[in-house]
């Protein structure tokens, strides 16, 4: 090539488009391909289409006061939001006495301030123990008195919200560990710990909740010493407890599969024992691996409790059904259900998005 001849410059071409920001995103999620395309246009016609009217049910034509007159002269074009003005402490909690539901609400807040503290990392120590043992003890003491002059309510009279929470809390607090165990067991090279674990998890895995609580309510009492009897709602939270630790072994069993063999091998290069390779190596990475899984036993504990109704105990969902015996708004149920629908969408989505953030936080973390 002749150094002296003339270059012509390429015409100047224009700069791709951005990947980044607001614009980018849209543009890679909705508009990625014409498959996408087509899709994104058809759900937006779509919702197009039924938002209006949906928005005109739910709020424009909705009457949000305790009227039912005005609910009935509706026919159903517009919500009737006064079925839940006239009973949402009745939703709420259940068949506490009315004039003492102060405390239930004051006892789920506790609890859900504990919660909040205990999702912040920077809180993660020692004293959370001590934090959800005084939370704990303030639950109890307000739902059940008897105690700094509050009067004695029985626990069958305890529902709603509270009794979702707490039969949540105990669930999944104490199967984790029963969990990790059981799955320590099923991995052990001991034959006996092994087949007996194995045969725990995989009878409680194959019988449905619903046959568990029935069993924890009617027949367990049967079983006990003369003498000594426990409630229903102990008797429930314990097979709650026993049932989701058969799952949680198995969500933890599957975390300890996922480790490579290297990691036993360093540790035991390094001289510890068994049990501080596991509480010092292999249980921390294996638990990180599996906190999808730990969120979605969470989530499944947490709508499972409605099961509870069959054995006359009555959370978020049997309470709505004590408010829906009232015959005026029995005919406004589909407002209740959305209402406690709600509840539990806002509850899970908000648990499903920290699960989101805590696994990409630790994840970093594993990788550092």
């Amino acid at each position: 090539m002749d150094p002296h001849a003339h270059v012509e410059p390429l015409p100047a071409r224009t700069p791709p488009r951005s990947a980044t920001g607001v614009s980018g995103w849209v543009r890679a999620n909705f508009f990625g391909g014409p498959g996408n395309t087509a899709a994104t246009i058809l759900f937006g016609g779509l919702l197009a289409w039924a938002l209006p009217p949906a928005f005109n049910w739910l709020a424009g034509n909705a009457v949000w006061h305790a009227d039912y007159a005005a609910c009935r002269a509706l026919d159903h074009a517009g919500a009737c939001w006064g079925f839940v003005t006239e009973k949402w402490r009745l939703i709420l909690f259940g068949r506490y006495p009315y004039a003492e539901q102060w405390r239930p609400l004051a006892a789920t807040a506790i609890v859900i301030a504990a919660l909040v503290v205990t999702a912040i990392p920077a809180f993660w120590r020692r004293w959370l123990g001590w934090l959800w043992g005084a939370a704990l003890a303030a639950f109890f003491a307000l739902m059940s008195g008897g105690v700094l002059g509050l009067t004695r309510v029985d626990t069958g009279l305890w529902g709603g919200l509270p009794l979702t929470v707490l039969l949540t809390l105990v669930g999944m607090g104490a199967s984790i560990p029963i969990g990790i165990l059981l799955a320590l067991a099923r991995r052990s090279e001991l034959p006996l710990l092994r087949s007996m674990a194995t045969l725990y998890i995989e009878l409680v895995r194959g019988v449905p909740l619903i046959t568990v609580l029935f069993t924890a309510s009617f027949v367990f009492p049967l079983l006990l010493p003369q003498g000594i009897r426990l409630d229903v709602l102990t008797r429930v939270a314990l097979g709650i407890v026993l049932f989701q630790a058969a799952y949680m072994a198995e969500v933890v069993r599957g975390g300890l599969q996922a480790l490579p063999k290297g990691q036993y091998e360093a540790a035991g290069a390094l001289g510890l024992s068994w049990w501080r390779t596991q509480q010092k190596v292999i249980l921390p990475q294996a638990l990180t691996l599996v906190i999808p899984s730990f969120v979605n036993s969470l989530l499944s504990t947490f709508m499972d409790t409605s099961l509870v109704t069959v054995v006359s105990m009555y959370d978020l969902t049997g309470a709505l059904r004590l408010a829906l015996g009232d015959p005026q708004w029995r005919n406004f149920f589909f407002e209740g259900y959305v209402f406690v629908a709600l509840i539990y969408f806002t509850c899970c989505f908000a648990m499903s998005r920290y699960s989101h953030w805590l696994d990409h936080r630790l994840s970093r973390w594993t990788r550092h």
